[in-house]
Protein backbone atom coordinates (compact mmCIF):
# COMPACT_ATOMS: atom_id res chain seq x y z
CA UNK A 1 0.00 0.00 0.00
CA UNK A 2 1.24 3.38 -1.08
CA UNK A 3 1.81 6.00 1.66
CA UNK A 4 -1.27 8.55 1.58
CA UNK A 5 -1.02 11.99 1.41
CA UNK A 6 -4.51 13.29 2.17
CA UNK A 7 -5.41 16.92 1.58
CA UNK A 8 -8.11 18.63 3.47
CA UNK A 9 -9.20 21.61 1.90
CA UNK A 10 -11.70 22.91 4.70
CA UNK A 11 -13.09 25.47 3.69
CA UNK A 12 -10.41 28.07 3.00
CA UNK A 13 -11.32 30.99 0.51
CA UNK A 14 -9.11 29.71 -1.90
CA UNK A 15 -10.70 26.03 -2.33
CA UNK A 16 -14.63 26.35 -1.26
CA UNK A 17 -17.57 27.02 -3.69
CA UNK A 18 -16.56 27.29 -7.25
CA UNK A 19 -12.80 27.52 -6.25
CA UNK A 20 -12.78 23.56 -4.91
CA UNK A 21 -12.90 21.75 -8.23
CA UNK A 22 -10.17 24.48 -10.40
CA UNK A 23 -8.29 23.25 -7.46
CA UNK A 24 -8.76 19.67 -8.06
CA UNK A 25 -7.94 19.86 -11.35
CA UNK A 26 -4.68 21.86 -10.75
CA UNK A 27 -3.73 19.15 -7.87
CA UNK A 28 -4.85 15.87 -10.37
CA UNK A 29 -1.59 17.49 -12.97
CA UNK A 30 0.73 15.46 -10.38
CA UNK A 31 1.73 12.79 -11.43
CA UNK A 32 3.42 10.36 -8.25
CA UNK A 33 4.25 6.50 -8.53
CA UNK A 34 4.95 6.73 -4.79
CA UNK A 35 1.75 7.83 -3.06
CA UNK A 36 -2.07 7.78 -3.09
CA UNK A 37 -2.94 11.53 -3.49
CA UNK A 38 -6.46 12.01 -1.91
CA UNK A 39 -8.54 15.51 -1.16
CA UNK A 40 -11.11 16.22 0.90
CA UNK A 41 -13.08 19.11 0.24
CA UNK A 42 -15.58 20.90 1.53
CA UNK A 43 -19.26 19.46 1.91
CA UNK A 44 -21.16 21.42 -0.71
CA UNK A 45 -18.70 21.20 -3.36
CA UNK A 46 -18.21 16.74 -3.17
CA UNK A 47 -20.62 16.11 -5.98
CA UNK A 48 -19.16 18.44 -8.42
CA UNK A 49 -15.37 17.94 -7.23
CA UNK A 50 -15.82 13.84 -7.08
CA UNK A 51 -17.57 14.12 -11.12
CA UNK A 52 -15.11 16.30 -12.32
CA UNK A 53 -11.76 15.26 -11.05
CA UNK A 54 -9.80 12.33 -11.80
CA UNK A 55 -8.12 12.46 -7.89
CA UNK A 56 -10.35 10.26 -5.25
CA UNK A 57 -12.50 12.33 -3.03
CA UNK A 58 -13.35 11.94 0.74
CA UNK A 59 -15.78 13.69 2.73
CA UNK A 60 -14.37 15.80 5.65
CA UNK A 61 -17.20 14.22 8.19
CA UNK A 62 -20.02 11.92 8.00
CA UNK A 63 -22.64 11.54 10.40
CA UNK A 64 -24.90 8.78 12.13
CA UNK A 65 -27.77 8.74 9.46
CA UNK A 66 -29.53 7.16 6.48
CA UNK A 67 -31.84 8.25 3.50
CA UNK A 68 -34.73 9.65 5.17
CA UNK A 69 -35.67 12.44 7.85
CA UNK A 70 -32.43 12.91 8.47
CA UNK A 71 -32.71 17.39 8.37
CA UNK A 72 -28.83 18.65 7.61
CA UNK A 73 -26.88 15.63 7.83
CA UNK A 74 -24.81 13.99 5.89
CA UNK A 75 -25.35 10.25 5.21
CA UNK A 76 -22.63 7.47 4.24
CA UNK A 77 -24.94 5.73 1.90
CA UNK A 78 -25.36 9.05 -0.15
CA UNK A 79 -21.82 10.16 -0.24
CA UNK A 80 -21.22 7.03 -1.67
CA UNK A 81 -23.75 7.28 -4.30
CA UNK A 82 -22.14 10.35 -5.34
CA UNK A 83 -18.89 8.88 -6.22
CA UNK A 84 -17.23 9.87 -2.71
CA UNK A 85 -14.71 7.28 -1.27
CA UNK A 86 -14.15 7.63 2.02
CA UNK A 87 -13.98 10.16 5.09
CA UNK A 88 -12.65 11.91 8.02
CA UNK A 89 -13.96 11.63 11.12
CA UNK A 90 -13.47 12.94 14.67
CA UNK A 91 -11.36 15.97 13.32
CA UNK A 92 -10.06 18.67 16.40
CA UNK A 93 -12.44 20.99 14.48
CA UNK A 94 -15.57 18.59 14.38
CA UNK A 95 -15.44 16.11 17.46
CA UNK A 96 -17.90 13.34 17.41
CA UNK A 97 -18.87 11.45 20.92
CA UNK A 98 -17.33 8.15 21.09
CA UNK A 99 -20.78 6.38 21.09
CA UNK A 100 -21.65 8.05 18.23
CA UNK A 101 -18.29 7.19 16.34
CA UNK A 102 -18.95 3.50 16.29
CA UNK A 103 -22.37 3.87 14.87
CA UNK A 104 -20.69 6.11 12.22
CA UNK A 105 -18.03 3.85 11.00
CA UNK A 106 -20.35 0.57 11.06
CA UNK A 107 -22.56 2.77 8.52
CA UNK A 108 -19.16 3.85 6.60
CA UNK A 109 -18.39 -0.24 6.46
CA UNK A 110 -21.73 -1.01 5.22
CA UNK A 111 -21.20 1.59 2.37
CA UNK A 112 -17.71 0.79 1.36
CA UNK A 113 -16.33 4.33 2.82
CA UNK A 114 -12.72 4.07 3.80
CA UNK A 115 -12.55 5.44 7.47
CA UNK A 116 -10.14 8.39 8.51
CA UNK A 117 -10.31 9.03 12.10
CA UNK A 118 -8.59 11.57 14.09
CA UNK A 119 -6.69 11.58 17.45
CA UNK A 120 -5.78 14.48 18.83
CA UNK A 121 -3.97 12.35 21.79
CA UNK A 122 -2.44 9.41 22.90
CA UNK A 123 -5.47 8.62 24.64
CA UNK A 124 -8.18 9.43 22.30
CA UNK A 125 -5.70 6.87 19.54
CA UNK A 126 -6.03 4.42 22.10
CA UNK A 127 -9.59 4.73 22.35
CA UNK A 128 -10.57 4.99 18.46
CA UNK A 129 -8.22 2.36 17.48
CA UNK A 130 -10.49 -0.40 18.79
CA UNK A 131 -12.81 0.60 16.17
CA UNK A 132 -10.64 -0.71 13.98
CA UNK A 133 -10.25 1.93 10.90
CA UNK A 134 -8.50 1.76 8.01
CA UNK A 135 -6.94 4.77 9.18
CA UNK A 136 -5.93 6.86 12.25
CA UNK A 137 -4.58 10.36 12.05
CA UNK A 138 -2.78 11.31 14.96
CA UNK A 139 -2.97 15.16 15.02
CA UNK A 140 -2.10 17.08 18.09
CA UNK A 141 -4.34 20.69 17.97
CA UNK A 142 -2.32 23.00 19.17
CA UNK A 143 0.26 22.31 16.55
CA UNK A 144 -3.00 22.34 13.90
CA UNK A 145 -2.55 25.34 11.05
CA UNK A 146 0.35 26.31 12.00
CA UNK A 147 3.94 26.49 10.54
CA UNK A 148 6.01 23.89 13.06
CA UNK A 149 5.48 20.35 12.43
CA UNK A 150 4.74 17.48 14.66
CA UNK A 151 7.14 15.22 13.41
CA UNK A 152 9.56 18.54 14.33
CA UNK A 153 7.63 19.32 17.90
CA UNK A 154 6.14 15.90 19.08
CA UNK A 155 8.44 13.18 17.01
CA UNK A 156 8.45 10.47 19.90
CA UNK A 157 4.31 10.85 20.32
CA UNK A 158 4.65 10.03 16.62
CA UNK A 159 6.52 6.91 17.36
CA UNK A 160 4.39 5.91 20.46
CA UNK A 161 1.26 6.36 18.28
CA UNK A 162 2.42 4.32 15.91
CA UNK A 163 3.54 1.08 18.39
CA UNK A 164 0.26 2.04 20.00
CA UNK A 165 -2.16 1.41 17.37
CA UNK A 166 -0.68 -1.28 15.86
CA UNK A 167 -0.46 -3.18 19.22
CA UNK A 168 -4.40 -2.63 19.84
CA UNK A 169 -5.61 -2.99 15.57
CA UNK A 170 -2.79 -3.93 13.33
CA UNK A 171 -4.32 -3.59 10.07
CA UNK A 172 -4.96 0.30 11.36
CA UNK A 173 -2.25 2.38 9.21
CA UNK A 174 -1.33 6.05 11.26
CA UNK A 175 -1.09 9.50 9.34
CA UNK A 176 0.29 12.38 10.87
CA UNK A 177 -0.94 16.24 10.58
CA UNK A 178 -0.56 19.45 12.09
CA UNK A 179 1.89 21.60 10.40
CA UNK A 180 3.27 19.21 7.93
CA UNK A 181 4.11 21.54 4.68
CA UNK A 182 7.68 20.42 3.53
CA UNK A 183 9.09 17.41 1.93
CA UNK A 184 11.47 16.88 4.87
CA UNK A 185 7.89 16.41 7.21
CA UNK A 186 7.36 14.01 4.96
CA UNK A 187 9.73 11.92 4.61
CA UNK A 188 10.18 12.51 8.70
CA UNK A 189 6.97 11.04 9.57
CA UNK A 190 7.29 8.12 7.25
CA UNK A 191 10.46 7.47 8.79
CA UNK A 192 8.55 7.59 12.07
CA UNK A 193 6.67 4.78 11.28
CA UNK A 194 3.69 6.10 10.09
CA UNK A 195 1.83 5.36 6.40
CA UNK A 196 1.21 8.87 4.90
CA UNK A 197 0.40 12.76 6.54
CA UNK A 198 -3.00 14.90 6.78
CA UNK A 199 -2.43 18.28 5.52
CA UNK A 200 -4.76 21.28 5.82
CA UNK A 201 -3.91 24.85 5.01
CA UNK A 202 -0.87 24.43 3.16
CA UNK A 203 -2.29 23.25 0.15
CA UNK A 204 -5.13 25.85 -0.40
CA UNK A 205 -2.80 28.93 1.38
CA UNK A 206 0.28 28.10 -1.40
CA UNK A 207 0.58 30.39 -4.32
CA UNK A 208 1.03 27.58 -6.47
CA UNK A 209 -0.51 24.50 -5.00
CA UNK A 210 0.76 22.12 -7.32
CA UNK A 211 4.00 23.55 -7.44
CA UNK A 212 3.95 22.63 -3.87
CA UNK A 213 2.49 19.51 -4.00
CA UNK A 214 4.74 18.25 -6.74
CA UNK A 215 8.01 19.88 -4.12
CA UNK A 216 6.30 17.92 -1.19
CA UNK A 217 6.25 14.52 -2.96
CA UNK A 218 9.84 15.37 -4.36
Amino acid sequence: MKPLILLNFKTYPEAAGKKALPLAKKLEKVKTKKYQIVIAPSLPTLEEVAAGSSLTVYSQHTDRAGLGAFTGKVSAEELRKIGVKGTLLNHSERKIPFSIIKKIIADCKKHKLIVVICASSLAEAKLVAKLTPEYLAYEPPELIGGDVSVTKAKAEVIVKAVELVKKISPKTKVLCGAGVHSREDLQKALQLGTKGVLIGHAVPKAKDPAKFLRELLG
